[in-house]
């Protein structure tokens, strides 16, 4: 809980401070690299740097804290704080971090704000970011010790043991712990992250939604991604890893996964969104549920729709279970109400239902806002981004 004279504080600042953050992230990560040029080279997101994508997602993260902290001060935001916490976990984020990033950011609100961060007004924030930063080291520490690494380190080498082509852009691997271990635990909806070195020499890090279950190897697909910096890690696995090479990859992590109750289910995704959800399609066929599940993908085309064969094996082989999709460029004839972009107003969607979501931030948006009036409660609507997550401290 912040302090009285802290949440005054704050609270009187928060306009200017969260004014200027689109400023003070991206100096702030000019001051960590030059400090610490590896993390650029072998943690963060390259690409993500490139965009500004990282920048927002801090900002939005920060925003969102301290907002929380000042408008709900008896309660944690601790459904924003897992979802980092997981993140940080699955990249090997240390506790001893926090105070390198804690000296950067707030060198770059001095620089930015100038006589405006007055002793008072930089101890009000560095309480905030202390009760941020301390909540989620504990988070983290838990997620090690759940993954049997103490030390941060989850990530193994494993051999690929299969690679097979979903579409033209999207390529499923299979990898298996090349010592023999047995397989980390995972639940579905969950991701992995995956290192590979790149020809330059740097160590670099994604995340990959686990797609499918099998008893001796995860299996993870990845969606070919535009760019120079975007989609160098991407179009290295799809141009240079094949059956019988190494990658090091973690224990899963994420904190959206399908729960294990009797309600209906809604699994909504949109283009390679539709990872998780085939994965979770996937474990509820393979524990032969008979939850009532109602599928939703949306895609540019049939060519494009990546396990599009699984979507319709896995809906058959369950007893109460239907699977609507839509193309914006069908390339067979299609009914008018299934060409274009998913519309949840046009399907039934069951009382009690709990829904997941996966895909760009406007089909999130769109498909929440259709599921709160169909009936759905907020707390049963759960989402998933790829990328930094450009929805934190929203009402999402």
């Amino acid at each position: 809980m912040l302090s009285h004279r802290s949440t005054e504080i704050v609270r009187a600042t928060l306009p200017a401070v969260g004014g200027a953050i689109g400023e003070i992230t991206p100096l702030f990560y000019d001051k960590l690299f030059a400090d610490r040029p590896e993390l650029l080279r072998d943690l963060f997101n390259r690409g993500n740097q490139a965009a500004g994508s990282q920048q927002q997602a801090l900002a939005g993260a920060v925003a969102a804290f301290a907002t929380a902290l000042v408008e709900h001060p008896e309660t944690r935001p601790d459904a924003m704080l897992a979802r980092i916490a997981h993140k940080h976990a699955s990249l090997g984020i240390a506790a001893e971090q926090y105070p390198l990033v804690q000296r950067h950011l707030f060198a770059a609100i001095a620089e930015v704000l100038g006589e405006a961060v007055t002793p008072e007004v930089a101890a009000a924030w560095d309480e905030v970011y202390w009760l941020m930063a301390n909540a989620l080291i504990a988070l983290e520490a838990r997620l090690y010790e759940r993954a049997g690494a103490p030390d941060g380190d989850t990530r193994f080498p494993c051999a690929v043991v299969g690679r097979l082509a979903e579409t033209a852009e999207v390529t499923t691997f299979l990898v298996r712990p090349l010592d023999g271990r047995p397989l980390p635990a995972a639940r579905p909806g969950q991701y992995v992250s995956v290192q590979v070195e790149l020809p330059d020499g740097a160590r670099q890090i994604r995340q990959y939604s686990l797609s499918g279950w099998h008893d001796d190897a995860l299996q993870f697909s990845v969606k070919r991604v535009s760019g120079d910096r975007a989609g160098e890690v991407s179009g290295h696995l799809h141009d240079r890893v094949r059956v019988g090479d190494t990658l090091l990859v973690s224990a899963p992590f994420g904190n959206v996964t399908l729960d294990g109750g009797d309600s209906p289910v809604l699994l909504a995704s949109a283009g390679i969104g539709c990872t998780p959800m085939i994965g979770m399609l996937s474990h509820l066929a393979a524990t032969g549920s008979t939850r009532r599940v109602v599928s939703v993908h949306a895609d540019r085309s049939e060519s494009s729709h990546a396990f599009r064969a699984d979507l319709d094996r896995l809906t058959a082989k369950l007893p109460d279970a239907v699977a609507h999709v839509w193309y914006e460029r069908p390339e067979a004839p299609r009914p008018a109400d299934r060409t274009g972009f998913a519309d949840l107003t046009l399907i039934d969607v069951p009382a009690g239902t709990v829904a997941y979501l996966c895909g760009p931030l406007p089909f999130l948006r769109a498909t929440r806002a259709q599921l709160l009036a169909s009936g759905v409660r907020a707390a049963d609507i759960h989402y998933e981004v790829f990328g930094p997550d450009l929805w934190l401290g929203r009402d999402a």
